[in-house]
């Protein structure tokens, strides 16, 4: 799956349009290394994304191309 497009289906950016805008400003990298939205993300990848001053670090769990809203936060865990 699309790294925006799992950005959006976790909820942990509420928009495709703003998680592609994110990787485009480099905002978002995956273990380590900047990425593009086309990036294709895979179970254990790190996520870290920069939200001005805040960073937020989570491992994925799983990929699923859609989820329930209650169940968005079973597809990662926060490490930071």
């Amino acid at each position: 799956m699309r790294l925006d497009k799992f950005l959006k289906v976790s909820r942990i950016i509420k928009r495709r349009t703003v998680a592609n805008d994110a990787c485009d400003t480099e905002h978002v990298s995956v273990n380590g290394k900047r990425a593009k939205a086309s990036y294709d993300v895979k179970e254990n990848d790190i996520i870290e994304i920069t939200f001005g001053q805040r960073t937020l670090k989570v491992r994925v769990l799983d990929v699923r191309e859609h989820t329930a809203k209650a169940d968005a936060s079973s597809l990662y865990e926060v490490i930071e």
